[in-house]
């Protein structure tokens, strides 16, 4: 029985990961969200409160809470360990979503607040939670620790096709990509896959409520994305996502030359 720790499965891809991997009633998956109660209704509500789906309390910016949440997961998970720990829980902001790093130059106070916030949850939390939770990946048979990146954090894609927004967001997951490196660093010798997967552009209802100005903004971003990737038809569903996403971790490992590395949910660095 695989047994998969998953952050952030409230919504969005994370909930997909829950739904598909808890398809499977050989699997065994534990949730860690921040509001517990809610997404035990959804899932109650959603996947017919499927018994091997454990859904615990984490906040990724509060280390007690992480500890605690650890500990929980041991109870369920016991002798068995974790075969796949999936950081997928991260804070998206809206301040930088649309528009480029130049049009924060009077939002200084919003800049420093959100970049804090940003260091916290999608860096730090991180490195707890994977401090918290090593010994029962060590445990586990599998042992691959996956993180939810993105390709905005691609030097490459930025450079060559000057996109522009997303760059406090974009910021955050390339310090967590180094953070996933040295984790490999130091413990592949453990046999412990880490790996960064960039889920691709995804819709998950993000830009509902975008103002005309916001969407203007959203289409050069796509324009460029069609450069780049003259196939690309926008924004591609979670369920399709969490499968290619699901599919290049199964096909990773450590001898195949994926520690540490950062790539797209199709395996290698195509991002849409």
């Amino acid at each position: 029985m695989p047994v998969y720790v998953i952050t952030g499965v409230s919504r969005g891809i994370g909930f997909e990961f829950l739904k598909q991997i808890s398809e499977d009633q050989e699997n065994l998956v534990v949730g860690l969200v921040r509001d517990k109660v809610a997404t035990e209704k959804k899932v109650s509500v959603e996947l017919g409160g499927r018994p091997n789906v454990h859904i615990i309390h984490a906040d990724l910016t509060k280390y007690a809470s992480l500890k605690q949440a650890a500990a929980e997961t041991a109870e369920i998970v016991g002798e068995r360990g974790i075969d796949y720990l999936v950081a997928n829980g991260a804070l998206v902001p809206y301040l930088d979503t649309y528009g480029p790093i130049g049009a924060l130059k009077d939002k200084v106070e919003e800049v420093e607040a959100v970049s804090a916030q940003l260091l916290q949850t999608n860096v730090v939390g991180n490195i707890h939670l994977f401090n918290l939770l090593l010994p029962l990946v060590l445990k586990g048979q599998v042992k691959k620790v996956i993180t939810i990146s993105t390709g905005l954090a691609d030097l490459d894609l930025t450079n060559n096709c000057d996109v522009d927004v997303g760059a406090l967001y974009a910021a955050s997951k390339a310090a967590m990509n180094v953070i996933v490196a040295k984790f490999n660093a130091q413990y592949k010798k453990d046999g412990v896959l880490f790996l960064s997967i960039s889920p691709g552009l995804v819709e998950v209802g993000r830009y509902a409520d975008s103002t005309p100005e916001e969407l203007q903004g959203l289409m050069g971003f796509m324009g460029k994305l069609l450069e780049y990737a003259p196939h690309f038809k926008g924004p591609i569903t979670p369920e399709e996502s969490v499968r290619h996403v699901r599919s290049t971790w199964e096909k990773a490992s450590i001898e195949g030359g994926f520690g540490g590395a950062f790539v797209s949910h199709l395996g290698n660095k195509q991002w849409v």
